[in-house]
């Protein structure tokens, strides 16, 4: 059985080492998908390099992780925009993975429309394949005010929460691989605290599972990191994902 996680930028894989932990000590396949098309080869290059530098430190294969879309016009902030032409791309890339047990996404949770938007065409394809989904957390503004944004918080908008316990020496691993990722070291350098931090203070690591019925819900109340801090309006990804749900997602279709 595989895995398949459907996520935007190299590097949200970071964010759910956790759940990458259960899947290889279950013994399951894992497949990483990336959605959101890069500006130049040497950039797209050099990411998804770091990526599989991290997923080889796991004792995972490298090319389990692979670009899955081409020509799209996807680019970073763009996804939504872009949501038919991803979905036929990522069919294509999953006939040969016909037994999937689960997808994992980054959280629907107004952090970054292209999570947003990858959250929706993983609604299509788990409905498609029988699988479930589960979400992490990796950054919205809910309930925030004077902060910026909160790092890895499970909103509740989006249910339960199922806790993964790490030991020590998974904890401090999972801090220090952040250097996997040198191109990306002024996000992370932002986030990282926030992350561990919040990690600390609320318990440890949830996820939770995704009701394809919260796409038709704005994340959360009040205004959205993609909106404060992108520019990009709730309305329009709204638009983009429940016209995709509506040609793609027959009602009942959605696995329980």
């Amino acid at each position: 059985m595989t895995v398949v996680y459907i996520l935007a930028h190299c590097d949200d894989e970071y964010a759910a080492l956790p759940l990458i932990l259960e899947a290889k000590a279950a013994g399951r396949d894992q497949v990483f998908l990336y959605v959101a098309e890069n500006p130049g080869a040497a950039v797209a290059e050099r990411r998804l390099g770091e990526t599989r530098a991290f997923l080889a430190s796991l004792g995972l294969p490298e090319e389990g992780a692979t670009y899955a879309v081409s020509g799209a016009e996807a680019y970073d902030g763009q996804v939504h925009r872009r949501l038919d032409a991803c979905l036929d791309q990522l069919r294509k890339r999953l006939a040969a993975s016909p037994r999937v047990e689960k997808f994992v996404i980054a959280a629907w949770e107004g952090g970054h429309a292209d999570h947003d938007a990858c959250a929706a065409l993983t609604a299509v394809l788990a409905a498609e394949y029988g699988a479930a989904i589960e979400q992490f957390g990796l950054y919205n503004r809910r309930g925030l005010s004077a902060l910026p944004f909160q790092a890895c918080a499970p909103i509740p908008e989006n249910g339960p929460v199922r806790r993964i316990r790490l030991s020590l020496r998974q904890w401090l691993n999972w801090a220090m691989l952040v250097r996997r990722y040198p191109s990306q070291a002024t996000s992370w350098l932002g986030l990282w605290p926030s992350m561990f931090a919040g990690f600390a203070l609320r318990g440890g690591y949830g996820v939770q599972r995704l009701d394809p019925a919260r796409l038709a819900e704005r994340p959360h109340a009040g205004d959205l990191l993609y909106e404060r801090r992108f520019g990009v309006a709730y309305a329009e990804v709204a638009e983009a994902v429940q016209g995709l749900m509506a040609r793609e997602l027959r009602p009942g279709s959605a696995p329980a």
